[in-house]
């Protein structure tokens, strides 16, 4: 079950980069004086980088649980 643990692992911190991306790159559309549509649009793009790198987060961090419960 090592191997469980560390794929989860993997999933975890590849999900948790995606999330400070996100982060990140919300921040620098907030600090480039956009307008309101402008900043919307932007941030809507990042929406779905944030969601798929929260789920693929939960799903390593399960993953690592799972490896855990069964090693």
């Amino acid at each position: 079950m090592d191997i469980v643990i560390w794929i989860g692992a993997a999933l975890t911190a590849l999900g948790l980069v995606g999330i400070i991306y996100s982060l990140i790159a919300v921040s620098r559309a907030r600090r480039a004086g956009l307008s309101d549509e402008e900043l919307r649009a932007r941030i809507s793009h990042i929406l779905p980088i944030n969601l798929g790198a929260l789920f693929v987060s939960m799903i390593g961090l399960m993953a690592v649980i799972i490896g855990v419960m069964l090693g």
